[in-house]
């Protein structure tokens, strides 16, 4: 009863805190999933947006050319029958020849302003298109890595000669064991000491470690009753079963360092829900 006591001591993490860090996963993924559909949504209507103002502004433009070219007809229409009929003196054929030249030099002035607005309209267009893109890369990243994580998880046989549920050999593949929900997993971080660290339903005690052959060894207390498991390997599934029932707990540690091990538990659904 001593050492069932000592057990609320541990330093691992409990499974109080894995719906909160599933629950945080998907919130961020769903915020990054909806600030990329928005920003392309707001990049589209800035782009139609543009394309509309350089439109009108062509247009005006034109109209404004026809709008001087019909003037500059019209005065030196005026100019040669004025000429013929009134014989106007020649500083007055001087003043119209001045009028039409500068109606000319307008022209030439619209016409490279149009040209210059239209480039620049090109221009931020483009730089449009690449943001568009960034954020269309962007997207097609987090779903290669997500679909890459799904692949790097696979099923092993366990030490008691028991196909195991799908195994992590690391953080981010046990993130996303605990984001399918088929069982629950509590993870840890034990450290040799005297002590036994309390690990969802067991309580686990480190008794040595071996780095160079990425072996351990640990004792497991379930129910008051003590399971040693000896020599193990990394990645190895550890399997037991709960005193009195048909459960199969799982442990699997992804690293091993001198008087230390990383990994998980993993339970059936149900026997979280009893405890």
């Amino acid at each position: 009863m001593n050492e069932t006591s000592q057990e609320t001591s541990g330093g691992a993490s409990t499974g109080s805190g894995s719906p909160r860090w599933l629950v945080a996963v998907l919130a961020v993924l769903a915020l990054l999933l909806g600030w990329v559909a928005y920003a392309q949504y707001s990049a589209r209507a800035e782009l139609t947006a543009r394309l509309d103002e350089a439109t009108d502004k062509l247009a005006r433009l034109e109209s404004r050319a026809a709008t001087l070219e019909d003037n500059y007809a019209n005065l030196k229409a005026q100019s040669d029958v004025t000429s013929d009929k009134l014989g106007l003196t020649q500083q007055e054929l001087s003043r119209a020849r001045s009028l039409a030249t500068q109606i000319k030099e307008e022209q030439r002035r619209a016409d490279e302003q149009l040209a210059s607005q239209v480039a620049q309209q090109q221009n931020q267009l483009g730089s449009l298109s690449g943001e568009v893109g960034a954020v269309k890369g962007d997207t097609v990243e987090i779903k290669q890595a997500l679909e890459q994580t799904q692949m790097q998880l696979q099923r092993t046989i366990g030490d008691l000669g028991v196909q195991s549920g799908l195994i992590a050999k690391n953080s981010d593949e046990l993130n996303e064991l605990k984001r399918r929900g088929e069982r629950d997993y509590f993870d840890f971080d034990v450290k040799k000491t005297k002590q036994f660290s309390r690990v969802g339903p067991v309580s686990v005690l480190l008794n040595k470690t071996d780095t160079k052959r990425q072996k351990y060894t640990m004792t497991l207390l379930a129910n008051d009753k003590r399971i040693e498991k000896k020599d193990k390997t990394l990645l190895e599934p550890v399997q037991f079963y709960l005193q009195g029932t048909r459960h199969m707990v799982e442990i699997v540690v992804f690293q091993v360092e001198k008087d230390r091990i990383v990994g998980y538990i993993s339970v059936p659904k149900e026997v979280a829900l009893n405890r």
